[in-house]
């Protein structure tokens, strides 16, 4: 009798998940796949009508200016010791343009940091202690180096033309400042591609970054540009013009980056939209063959632990925080793309109801086929729905699997299937995570540096 009863309540909470699940999974089934056709229209609009007429531009092609620029490259540094002297190494020594200079921001109660960056010997590099003990946020220490540049130009009688975000672990492409000399004279944002490194001894957790990247970067970034929607810039690999991020500075009481903000770089590019300036994503190949793009790598979190932080700082400061303060605004598309942002505490919530309605699904299942009980099939409408969804599946996973490919080879593609129920599993804990932070930042109003332990390549840390 009570046995029967809790298999009673059970199927009604299976029936309720797998509404619930079927139909969020279809809503953003179908969101995806309106992204996947405009990029194929897109694709073959160009192939046909474009590349007919016009060869595809190659880095090595790009017309340069007629004098080169002065640039400057921030980089902003709390407790990185371990990468950064590898960094800027390696920085110095391959990137090819004759008017740059790098600002590093870092911490007077950082000392381990300080001492890797004061062995190096370099002109080209400024160190800039913050006068606030760290960790302040990575806002904050970038505000500091604006304002150390702004008072360097008026010392100097010049002016910068443009200003370059970089990660303490990044590794930089030789071209990438010939690439936005060029460019910035066309867009007030030029963002690179990302490519997370693959990390042979984190196939599953580093690895899902790899694909996410590889999709977000080959796909989505291209339609959002498409669409004439504002990119969001990724913090890395990205070059912002001087007088648009003066604008921006000077509406916001002199410091460009928002102090508050887990999600400065993201919340930026979605500013320099709403100002009227051009935000591009730069897919340039180095050459005319099969070479690789001009793009910035850099290795990802390896654990889940780390992973989930890293995620959960993003929900929270897009989703969430960067709801809050840059709302609804723009055209359709840049609507329709605002609610992709913000949709990872929605898209959670479907998930872990999908996996508990599996979970009961088992429970009912074994009871079914041992003839304890047996239940009633779905209705109709739910099985087309579920239908759909399978199809949906089936196309998302062939979509996931053809942007790796192209980015990693057929090995890491083939991996990358198993690797979207890990994507999905961090997901899930990176929205708990969110949530619990974003209640924090509402009672206590602290923004600090949440950041995560980087690793720089072993093959390049010799760089001299």
């Amino acid at each position: 009798m009570i046995f029967g009863l809790i298999l009673h309540w059970l199927v009604l909470m299976w029936n309720e998940c797998v509404l619930f699940a079927a139909v969020g999974f279809l809503l953003g089934g179908l969101d995806e796949l309106a992204v996947d056709l405009i990029w194929i229209v897109r694709a073959f609009w160009r192939k046909l009508f474009i590349y007919r007429r016009h060869r595809r531009i190659t880095m090595a092609e790009l017309a340069a200016p007629a004098e080169p620029g002065h640039l400057a490259i921030f980089v902003a540094a709390w407790d990185e010791a371990c990468v950064i002297g590898p960094m800027l190494r390696h920085a110095l020594a391959t990137l090819d343009h004759p008017r740059f200079q790098i600002y590093l921001g870092c911490y007077a109660n950082d000392p381990a940091t300080r001492q890797e960056v004061r062995a190096i010997d370099d002109p080209r590099l400024r160190i800039i202690i913050n006068p606030r003990d760290g960790p302040t946020s990575k806002a904050d220490c970038l505000n500091v180096l604006w304002a150390k540049m702004k008072a360097n130009e008026k010392r100097d009688h010049m002016r910068f033309k443009a200003i370059i975000l970089h990660d303490a672990e990044d590794v930089v492409h030789p071209a990438e400042l010939k690439l936005f000399d060029t460019l910035i004279e066309r867009a007030a944002l030029v963002q690179l591609p990302v490519c997370p490194m693959v990390d042979p001894a984190s196939r599953w957790i580093s690895g899902h970054y790899c694909d996410e990247f590889a999709e977000a970067h080959g796909k989505v970034m291209v339609v959002r540009e498409f669409l004439g929607a504002s990119l969001p810039s990724a913090g890395v690999g990205c070059a912002f013009e001087r007088e648009m991020l003066g604008r921006i500075a000077t509406a916001n009481g002199g410091a460009p980056f928002n102090g508050d903000s887990l999600t400065e770089d993201y919340e930026l590019g979605l500013k320099i939209g709403a100002l009227g300036g051009r935000t591009i994503l730069a897919r340039l190949p180095e050459g005319s063959g099969r070479e690789a793009l001009v793009q910035t790598r850099a290795h990802f979190p390896s654990t889940l632990i780390a992973a989930e932080q890293q995620k959960a700082r993003w929900i929270t400061g897009i989703a969430l925080a960067g709801y809050d303060r840059l709302g609804w605004q723009g055209n359709i598309a840049e609507c329709w793309m605002r609610a992709r942002d913000r949709r990872a505490l929605l898209s959670a919530l479907v998930l872990f109801v999908g996996y508990v309605s599996i979970v009961l699904g088992g429970l009912i299942g074994l009871a079914d086929l041992l003839a304890v009980q047996s239940f009633p099939a779905f209705s109709p409408t739910l099985q087309l729905i579920i239908a759909l969804n399978a199809l949906l599946m089936l196309w998302r996973v062939a979509v996931r699997v053809y942007f790796v490919w192209d980015s990693y080879g057929a090995r890491m593609a083939l991996e990358a299937i198993p690797r979207m129920i890990v994507a999905n599993i961090i997901a899930v804990f990176a929205a708990r995570r969110a949530l619990f932070q974003y209640v924090q930042l509402l009672r206590t109003g602290e923004f600090h540096w949440q950041k995560t332990q980087h690793n720089f390549p072993v093959d390049l840390a010799g760089v001299t």
